[in-house]
């Protein structure tokens, strides 16, 4: 497959939305088996995956004396359970019912003696079907779902960059599977306003002062786009100007956007997603005073910490 070879590869959503939304369901069933077992973390830490060289991972799950892993090899297109005492299992990931996968993934633990209860409805998404009900998704195009683990693999290395010019308290970059999005998030080391009337999920996530950054493959009739947020979000940063040209305020949803396919066609895909990275950040910590002179290494572009981009021009790639 020669789409293993290119870095950034074409993404268009119209061409494997079926894929996605079984992919999506699919991991949703793992996350919330890693949801259920393992320790809960500040931020929800412990629910996302990460990116491996073949795919993607829960990391080591806690049961009794002993761990297991899950993990989606989607070179390959298997779902791999490795336990700690040397057992391994494996569930094919092809086109059929979620129901199907969902059945076959919960026999394969029972064979190793792993039983998990989890809550069968998906979460954030609309329509939502029980996974031992949904024979709704059953698409999987190989091709597309290692496209989009291609593609994550190239931003999670742009992600893993940005996050390394931060002193500060960062997330590592993860995969939510719930909302199907790549993601690191840097804070200030403050405390947020309550959000009134957030749920108990809203305000674990954002207990503190955070700026956001991620990729997400979109839906419906949006397009795959990096996304970038400031939460509490300060005055003015709707307005701030920030890089590359191809970069928009979506008033909707309180977010900068950029779509992936701008990125992609650039001259330099990386130099163009750390400039919106960088950019967004630059107009969140600024305009929200935060400590940049205690929080960051320096600046990678020759700015001291403390200036931002929020009243600069635009660029474009």
């Amino acid at each position: 497959m020669t789409d293993k070879l290119e870095a950034w590869p074409p993404l268009p959503l119209a061409e494997w939305q079926a894929t996605r939304d079984t992919l999506h369901m699919c991991t949703q069933i793992v996350g919330k088996i890693r949801l259920a077992l393992s320790p809960k973390m500040n931020h929800w830490w412990e629910v996302p995956f990460y990116l491996t060289a073949r795919g993607l991972t829960t990391s080591p799950i806690p049961y009794g004396t002993e761990t297991f892993e899950i993990l989606f090899d989607l070179i390959e297109h298997k779902v791999l359970i490795e336990t700690s005492a040397g057992a391994t299992k494996t569930v094919p990931l092809a086109a059929r019912p979620v129901s199907d996968f969902y059945a076959e993934l919960m026999s394969q633990l029972n064979s190793l003696g792993i039983t998990v209860k989890i809550w069968t409805q998906p979460s954030e998404v609309p329509n939502r079907v029980h996974f031992d009900q949904d024979r709704i998704h059953s698409a999987y195009d190989p091709a597309y779902a290692q496209r989009f683990w291609r593609v994550l693999v190239s931003v999670d290395s742009v992600l893993k960059e940005f996050r390394a010019r931060f002193l500060g308290k960062s997330s590592p970059v993860h995969f939510f599977w719930g909302s199907f999005d790549l993601a690191v998030t840097r804070f200030s080391g403050r405390r947020a306003p309550e959000r009134p009337g957030a749920d108990s999920m809203t305000r674990e996530a954002y207990s503190h002062e955070v700026i956001s950054v991620g990729f997400w493959p979109g839906t419906g009739d949006i397009d795959a786009a990096f996304y970038a947020y400031a939460a509490p979000e300060p005055q003015g940063f709707a307005n701030a100007a920030v890089l590359p040209g191809a970069a928009f305020y979506n008033t909707q949803l309180s977010e900068f956007f950029l779509p992936y396919e701008k990125v992609r066609q650039a001259a330099s895909p990386r130099e163009s997603l750390l400039s919106f990275c960088q950019s967004t950040y630059d107009a969140g910590a600024t305009l929200g005073n935060w400590n940049r002179q205690e929080l960051e290494r320096g600046s990678p572009s020759g700015r001291s910490p403390g200036t931002a981009e929020a009243g600069g021009t635009a660029g474009s790639d």
